[in-house]
């Protein structure tokens, strides 16, 4: 066996692999005196410290529980007078991660407040910062689960970790005082430390319903509502959209 595929082995071995793809063309580019041998090694060195960020960022994405991978550029704001493009935008500096500062969607369901927080929680992700999102209902769900295994403050201390927290269709449907009272505990454990998202149908005058309770209601709704952004949605339904723009336009009822 000669030196070239001993090198290829040992690439190989050492898992490589963009070094490995890329090695033959610039052994004839150093050959034909294109580039030096420093140079070449350097660049093909850095195709492997690039595939490695990917990676990553594939990592962060991938765990990160998304319904769906949209972003800022996909959402239809025209469709949307009632929200600042340019504030919103704004989310992808993640200026409000350094800030700890939470962010809110309050509106109808269909007007794309689920697209806005996932979005925005892609970027973050695609910048490494541990990222989770997961809906209200399941969150209390897996918290109930866990304090009846005797895990509830393991569970809490994992969900408060992360750097961007979406709790998706809070309100969506009614949550007792032993859900309430687990969810403040968190959002009371991630305040001031790092950030929540919160989409929800419900206007926060109505949030002590939601709850049954307005003490924690209120207690909620100040630890989220302290260092925020807070948009609130007027507008048409997207799934509404989708289904008119599929109807024949001469259709007559």
């Amino acid at each position: 066996m000669n030196n070239y595929n001993r090198l290829l082995n040992n690439l190989e071995t050492l898992k490589l692999n963009k070094f490995k793809d890329n090695l033959d063309l610039y052994i004839d580019l150093i050959n034909n005196k294109k580039k030096d041998i420093v140079e070449s090694l350097y660049e093909l060195t850095n195709f492997e410290i690039e595939h490695l960020k990917d990676m990553a960022i594939y990592g962060c994405v991938r765990t990160a529980n998304f319904p769906y991978q949209k972003t800022l550029e996909d959402y239809d704001f025209s469709f949307q007078p009632s929200i600042n493009k340019d504030v919103i935008l704004e989310f992808k500096n993640l200026r409000f991660l350094e800030n700890h500062e939470n962010i809110l969607f309050v509106g109808s369901p269909g007007v794309g407040k689920t697209h806005l927080a996932t979005a925005i929680g892609m970027e973050a992700a695609k910048n490494r910062q541990i990222t989770y999102f997961i809906n209200c209902n399941d969150l209390i769900s897996n918290l109930k689960k866990a304090y009846l295994e005797n895990r509830l403050e393991d569970r809490l201390r994992l969900y408060s970790k992360y750097k961007v927290l979406i709790i998706d269709e809070v309100g969506f449907l009614p949550i007792d005082k032993q859900g309430a009272n687990m969810l403040f505990q968190l959002i009371n454990k991630r305040y001031e430390k790092s950030t929540t998202i919160i989409t929800t149908n419900q206007p926060f005058s109505k949030w002590a319903d939601v709850f049954g309770d307005a003490v924690l209601a209120n207690a909620i709704l100040d630890r989220l509502l302290h260092h925020s952004h807070v948009f609130t949605i007027n507008g048409k339904s997207y799934r509404t959209k989708e289904i008119l723009e599929l109807q024949p336009e001469n259709d007559e009822v």
